[in-house]
């Protein structure tokens, strides 16, 4: 049995470039030395301005206990 955790990043507006707020590197590396391991890196789409992002979700699972 995992359990797994989600972070979002928000991101930065500056025109064409959807930057994230914060660095992904360092969240990943903080959770790692936690016990937790990073799975995946989703996009999540706006339902305002079609083709942007309207914020970044990190998961990491680790084994439940």
């Amino acid at each position: 049995m995992f359990e797994y955790k989600f972070v979002q990043i928000k991101k930065k507006n500056t025109g064409f470039l959807q930057l994230p707020t914060e660095n992904y590197q360092e969240i990943i590396h903080t959770h790692a030395a936690e016990g937790w391991r990073f799975v995946q890196f989703v996009i999540m789409p706006s339902a305002q301005a079609v083709g942007f992002p309207e914020y970044y979700e990190l998961i990491f699972e680790k084994k439940a206990e």
